[in-house]
């Protein structure tokens, strides 16, 4: 037996709750896990309060990254004692996933604990840096130069806002970081942001062209924040859409791609392939000083995210929560 936060739905309604899990419960997988560290997420958020569908079937372990050692494995790629890591694959919403004490998972979905982490830190970074980090490598690859000028970043104070103001900094890049969270600029301007803006000025439907201004931009909310983002970035530059914490519309106008040429990438953190994660925590581990991620993290219990959760939704949670599930 072991311990997890399970989400059921039924005549007593929609409900997540500390429980005790057999073994024998598990999903189906190759890999068995013994979970050290998951984080709390804006999706573990939604499954866990029920305020958005992300759960496909009940009853549910949410919880979509983990770091651990396996237990037991019928994948030659993984023997027992091994270090894993896991982001995304739709743990947490169609399979159990990381906040519970163990995980059975498809082979496929791990990679080794990056080297240079601790299944703690790697869990700091969590999937908000690894989202993040994939945002920056989608500006890179799009020629994004820190002499093009400034590159917002939205949600700024959220993991993946964090993050993304982190790594672009490290690079050389000149950060304006959009909150609404006016006490947190001391927090961002630490992160490296050179200026704080109200996210007010971005949440409301603006002009389809506004004031070039962005030379690229990594947005996490979505709706009007990415459409006036995507209106106010200079001719031929990038964004980088990752969240939908403002909404899942997009309220633009086609005026920013053809009179501008601008590029908006989506990206998408769940189906990357192995070589890519690889290749993304390699950057991470030669961009992320490790002693930042104490600034961006906060370690809470299992049963803690049970009331995390409802403050992550009300956008009370500055940065990165790290779950210790054998807390």
């Amino acid at each position: 037996m072991f311990k997890a936060i399970v989400i059921n739905k039924d005549d007593r309604g929609y409900r997540a709750e500390l429980s005790s899990v057999d073994e024998a419960n598990l999903p189906e997988g190759d890999v068995r896990v013994k979970v050290a560290y998951s984080t709390l997420n804006y999706k573990d958020g939604l499954a866990i309060t029920g305020k958005g569908p992300i759960v496909r079937s009940f009853p549910m372990v949410p919880g979509i990254d983990f770091a651990g050692e396996v237990l037991e494995s019928a994948h030659p790629d993984f023997k027992v004692g091994d270090q894993v890591l896991l982001n995304g694959w739709g743990v947490g919403e169609g399979h159990w996933g990381g906040l519970s004490q163990q995980a059975r998972v498809k082979a496929e979905w791990l990679i080794p604990l990056p080297k240079g982490f601790t299944p703690k830190q790697a869990l700091a970074i969590g999937t908000a840096g690894y989202t993040a980090m994939l945002c920056v490598m989608a500006l890179q690859k799009h020629g994004t130069k820190p002499s093009d000028g400034e590159v917002l970043v939205t949600g700024a104070a959220g993991g993946v806002g964090s993050f993304a103001i982190t790594l672009l900094s490290k690079l050389g890049f000149t950060v304006v970081a959009s909150t609404g969270r006016a006490a947190e600029a001391e927090y961002l301007k630490k992160l490296g942001a050179s200026e704080i803006i109200d996210r007010g000025s971005m949440s409301e439907p603006g002009k389809p062209l506004a004031k070039e201004r962005w030379a690229a931009v990594v947005d996490s909310v979505g709706s009007h924040t990415l459409a006036n983002a995507c209106a106010q970035t200079k001719s031929n530059g990038a964004v980088a859409a990752c969240g939908l914490a403002q909404g899942m519309d997009f309220p633009a106008t086609v005026a920013p791609f053809i009179l501008r040429g601008i590029t908006l990438y989506g990206i998408n953190s769940v189906t990357v392939a192995r070589e890519k994660r690889i290749a993304a925590y390699e950057q991470l581990s030669q961009l992320v000083d490790l002693k930042t991620l104490d600034e961006i993290s906060h370690e809470i219990t299992l049963e803690e995210s049970l009331k995390y959760a409802n403050d992550l939704m009300a956008g009370n949670v500055r940065g990165r929560l790290i779950v210790d599930v054998n807390k």
